[in-house]
Order: C-alpha cells, then structure tokens, then sequence
C-alpha cells in the first residue's frame, strides 16, 4: 500500500531569515562591482582593474548592468512575492557572471580578486540551494 502526502513542508523560520540574509549579502557585494563598473576606466585601473582600459568600454557597463538586473530579480519578486521563481533565475545569472569571471582574472594572471569570486559563489550557491530547496517562496494566492 502506497500512501501519498499532499502536505507541504513549511521552511523554519530560522533558515528564511539565513537565506534572507545570504540574498541581501549578496545584493549588496553585487551593487559594489556593478558601481565599480561604471567608474571612469582610468578611475577603476587606479584601484586596481586594469583590464577595464584595456578592453572595450561597453563591456564593464554591460558586466554593470547585468549585475544591476541581477540585484533587482534577487530581491524584488522574493520580495513581493510576484513570480519568486525569478529570484532563482537571477541567482543563477549571477552565478554566470562569475563563471566567466573567474577564467577571464586567472587566464589574465590576476589572481587577487578570485578569492572575492569564490565569496559571490558561495553566497548564490547558498540562496540557489536555499530558495529552490529548502525554504522556496511561493508566489501570492
């Protein structure tokens, strides 16, 4: 005999305030490198991101805008609760980004910034694994 359940596991409210957490961490190290995206390429390679002159502009403001995007489909439909399954989406772009990332500073021999890298990882595979599997949020009835 099969028994089948139709009861829905309701996530603690511990591991929500975590991955709330996670999502905020990781909304707030986003807008950082999306800021840093949009300085001055000169401005940024005075602090270190030398790659930014020797590449076309439009691709840091792109990196910067995407990363922005990210932010907003991290938090907004979490938030209202307006199609939350686009916070999954955005952690998984996010995660994206740095996937090419990481290549691109160690092909170029700029090894300072991955440990940064792995930080962002971390924090998205934390929301990724958190809101897909153990506190998910459903959407408004």
């Amino acid at each position: 005999m099969t028994m089948t359940s139709t009861a829905i596991a309701i996530p603690s409210r511990g591991w929500n305030i975590a991955i709330w957490g996670g999502q905020i961490a990781l909304a707030a190290l986003y807008l950082m490198g999306a800021w840093f995206h949009f300085l001055p390429a000169e401005q940024a390679a005075a602090m270190g991101a030398v790659w930014m002159t020797e590449v076309p502009i439009a691709l840091p403001r792109f990196i910067g805008v995407m990363e922005v995007l990210g932010v907003i489909g991290l938090i907004l439909p979490a938030a209202t609760r307006i199609m939350p399954y686009l916070t999954v989406w955005a952690t998984k772009g996010l995660l994206a980004i740095q996937a090419l990332a990481i290549p691109f500073h160690a092909i170029r021999g700029e090894f300072e910034p991955l440990p940064f890298n792995m930080i962002y990882v971390a924090l998205a595979v934390f929301v990724l694994w958190g809101r897909t599997r153990k506190a998910p949020i459903a959407p408004r009835a």
